[in-house]
């Protein structure tokens, strides 16, 4: 798979999106940080208080949705679910929040659906944004294709796991 020589950031790959941004997660678990330890120290957050959870991944996605991008995120998870997927399902308040749509996939409802071996962002199907992981769920790096059978490929995916998806909203935990 090619890799572009220069990296934007996905601050620069969502300000270059005019109409959709799809992200699809693949991972029971993407490593320890300090809010996911904080959460299973029982701590938890004061939805009322926006400054305390508003990063600017928010304001990022909250300013891409105002110029009328779509942006759409499935999350394809293992049943039972881990204790990092129920924390994210917990976080999604605040992608909710921005302007995103969320939705969930069971494995079990996903087994005949043809996905690709990486989590990925896919920006207005011109730019994929391949996430490498290690096993213990740490990012290892980033590659960044347009080529147009792996766009193909990815927006395929994505659609499938999307009209597969359940909403955040009727998604139990």
């Amino acid at each position: 798979m090619p890799q572009n020589a220069q990296q934007p950031s996905f601050a620069e790959c969502i300000q270059g999106t005019d109409r959709s941004a799809v992200h699809l997660e693949m991972r029971d678990d993407y490593g320890d940080n300090e809010r996911f330890a904080a959460w299973r120290r029982g701590e938890r957050i004061d939805w009322d208080d926006r400054s305390s959870w508003w990063r600017g991944f928010h304001d990022q996605v909250a300013r891409a949705v105002e110029r009328g991008v779509s942006i759409r995120r499935v999350r394809i998870i293992s049943e039972p679910l881990s204790e990092y997927i129920r924390w994210e399902h917990y976080l999604t308040r605040a992608n909710l929040a921005a302007g995103e749509q969320v939705r969930w996939v069971p494995r079990r409802l996903a087994s005949d659906l043809m996905l690709p071996c990486n989590d990925f962002w896919l920006f207005d199907d011109q730019l994929a944004r391949i996430h490498h992981f290690a096993g213990d769920g740490s990012l290892m790096g980033d590659e960044f294709s347009s080529e147009p059978d792996i766009l193909k490929l990815f927006a395929a995916a994505f659609e499938g796991a999307w009209e597969r998806a359940i909403s955040h909203e009727e998604f139990p935990v």
